[in-house]
């Protein structure tokens, strides 16, 4: 429970909080707004687990302390403000008085940027699964002699690439003519984002002797913390969305996924501590079979409504097919 002893503390804060502001149903959509985002993350908690491993301490640190900081207020907070005032041309502070005062209005504004939003968190997602699948390197495959014909594609030069944008190409051309355009510019910043990232930490990774191997893991360590912000970003874009399904009050959305991301932050550091993803082989290859199948939800959803049933099932039924299929093998070595 020690890792958790943080995200306890937090969570009892945006409750008061949230009791204060909407009462006793303000509290109680908080916690739904928690446990949701958690159910529906628990993909993004075992892949940010997966990097975190490599970072040292004190970037773990930062992790858990800046980066919840630019989860919660950053990506829950201000950016659909930052959205909301790109799309409609009103002011910063305009868009943050109609968050607080005409709730309404704003979750229009923000439902209406949806299309732009999925294109581009899907687009990075997508990256993300394909760079895993197409990973030549990779000597343990889940799904056997699939997974092995897949990385052997790796081969080909920008392969990732290549198959990120034909889907985009494609969903474009059934999209209202009017926000072709948006949409297309969205979905490529998603993958021109991912391939900056991943190639500048790629470019730290290099060996080097000396101090400068100091600054080589400090300049690593940084481009992973951005990787994983950004990651983090575009699994709480729709978060967000969904969000004013349930309610329509912006401090109570905060505040209700500021307890989802902490949880989901504690539940990352656990899974380093504990070495989770050393004894469950094949956790980490579900978690990136269920973040393609989000990314192929979020692409779909730009022409086509998805419940967010399906998204958090999906993910859960890869999450435990992977864990049943760790222990078979662990099994079957021991």
């Amino acid at each position: 429970m020690q890792h958790f002893r943080f995200s306890f503390f937090v969570t009892a804060v945006c409750l008061a909080a949230a009791f204060y502001w909407g009462g006793i149903m303000g509290a109680f959509i908080a916690i739904i707004l928690g446990v949701l985002e958690v159910s529906l993350s628990f993909d993004n908690a075992v892949v940010n687990a997966s990097i975190l491993k490599r970072m040292d301490e004190r970037w773990q640190k930062y992790f858990l302390t800046w980066g919840i900081l630019i989860a919660v207020f950053g990506m829950r907070l201000l950016f659909p403000i930052v959205i909301v005032s790109a799309a409609t041309g009103i002011g910063f502070v305009g868009v943050t008085e109609m968050a607080l005062n005409d709730t309404a209005t704003y979750a229009k504004h923000l439902t209406e940027s949806h299309v732009q939003i999925a294109a581009f968190g899907g687009m990075f997602l997508l990256m993300v699964f394909y760079s895993f699948i197409f990973d030549e390197s990779r000597e343990l495959h889940w799904l056997g002699y699939l997974e092995r014909k897949l990385g052997a594609f790796g081969k080909l030069e920008a392969i990732e690439i290549i198959m990120a944008l034909g889907p985009l190409l494609i969903i474009q051309n059934y999209l209202p003519p009017e926000i072709r355009l948006e949409a297309l510019v969205s979905g490529i910043t998603g993958v021109i984002l991912y391939v900056i990232v991943d190639s500048l930490a790629t470019l730290f990774e290099s060996e080097e002797e000396g101090e400068e191997v100091v600054a080589v893991l400090k300049k690593s360590g940084m481009m992973s913390f951005i990787y994983l912000e950004v990651l983090d970003a575009s699994f709480s874009f729709d978060g967000v969305i969904g969000a004013f399904a349930i309610t329509k009050d912006v401090v109570i959305i905060m505040l209700g996924l500021a307890i989802g991301a902490m949880f989901v932050r504690s539940l990352t550091v656990y899974l380093v501590r504990k070495g989770t993803l050393d004894e469950y082989v094949f956790l980490e290859h579900g978690a990136h079979y269920a973040i393609g199948v989000l990314a192929g939800i979020m692409l779909i959803s730009m022409t086509h409504h998805i419940s967010e049933i399906i998204t958090g099932l999906s993910g859960a039924v890869l999450i435990g097919l992977s864990v049943i299929s760790s222990i078979r093998y662990k099994k079957q070595m021991a």
